[in-house]
């Protein structure tokens, strides 16, 4: 899927009925709660317009970190209204938000109607009811399979996220929530990885020892399971891992868990390893010198953060020399092996 140009507009918090164990949007966001009026939106929009690279087709105002759908109907509106008008000046396409499944009713989604809304993501988390129970969500599956019923009906792009590692959670609830949000056909997920936030509940039971988060290789593997399931199921996966922040890199707002600034490259490193490994098991690899191709865009990839791949294939099958070549005429996700 074409990525367009995303102008997020933070709204930590607002809309949500309570907080959830593992939430703390201002950690996440760096952004304090704050109620952007029209002067305030029109300003951000048209600051991140001066960014837009040429190459971007279309361009999304986007509403993230909190529940759009439960913000007051006149400040949806508000909002809405503002974002409308650069769509009919032409400046951007359409309009997205995220929202909490069980504030999406007909009632609600009426007021969409007027609007250039085009894609609207939803906080799944988990679909086992009794994770969700835990992480103090206050939904429960159904009411996520009630939402993207409803907005099937209405023909909007429909994203889903899902966390791994939550209280309560393992690798075979995740597996499963993975399949009926496959099931569910979306058009594209997010998936993230459960990590401890200064100020959130999970936070306390951490310190209380109540709760543990995965480690870091651990969540990075499962993922990496679960990112070649969704693209099995044709299911584009457009973010693994948190969005590296300025309050993350100083490490300030996370108390633990598997939070690396390149988690989605860890990710797409394990399955090049995996794939070179095997190719190189199949046919028996037993040369000192060995030629990887890739495609251009996948060097990276390949290699591994700080060249971890290319060591950990010499060390495995005895390599004296193992270089990695660009071929423009492979795929993205594929690669060809020489000796």
């Amino acid at each position: 899927m074409n990525r367009p140009f995303i102008i997020p507009i933070f709204l930590p918090h607002v809309g949500c009925p309570h907080q959830c164990a593992f939430c703390n949007q201002t950690s996440i966001t760096g952004v304090k709660h704050d109620i952007f009026t029209p002067e305030k939106l029109r300003f951000h929009i048209n600051e991140f317009l001066k960014y837009k690279n040429r190459q971007r087709q279309s361009v999304q105002v986007a509403f993230y970190g909190g529940n759009f759908l439960g913000l007051n109907k006149d400040y949806i509106k508000l909002l809405l209204d503002e974002s409308t008008k650069f769509v009919k000046n032409g400046s951007i396409d359409s309009i997205r938000f995220s929202t909490r499944p069980d504030t999406i009713d007909h009632e609600r989604l009426d007021i969409l109607e007027d609007y250039p809304v085009s894609t609207i993501e939803i906080g799944v988390q988990s679909m086992d009811d009794r994770v969700l129970l835990m992480a103090k969500r206050g939904h429960t599956a159904l009411d996520t399979e009630n939402a993207v019923a409803q907005l099937k009906k209405r023909n909007y792009e429909i994203g889903l996220q899902m966390m791994v590692g939550l209280p309560g959670d393992d690798e075979t609830k995740s597996l499963a929530t993975a399949h009926r949000i496959a099931d569910l056909s979306p058009d594209f997920v997010r998936v993230y990885p459960t990590v401890v936030l200064a100020n959130s509940r999970l936070a306390l039971w951490y310190q209380k020892g109540k709760y543990t988060p995965w480690p870091l290789e651990r969540c990075v593997t499962f993922v990496t399971k679960l990112y070649l399931f969704f693209r099995n199921k044709k299911i584009p996966v457009i973010r693994m891992g948190l969005q590296a922040s300025e309050n993350f890199e100083k490490g300030a707002a996370i108390v633990a868990g598997p939070y690396h600034p390149a988690f989605g490259h860890l990710v797409y490193s394990e399955i090049f390893l995996d794939m070179a490994t095997a190719i190189m098991e199949t046919e028996k690899v037993s040369h000192k010198t060995i030629t990887i191709k890739v495609n251009p865009r996948s060097i990276s990839k390949m290699r591994g953060l700080k060249n971890k791949n290319v060591e950990t294939l010499k060390r495995k099958f005895h390599i004296k020399s193992l270089e990695i070549i660009p071929d423009p005429s492979l795929a993205e996700d594929r690669l060809a092996v020489s000796s």
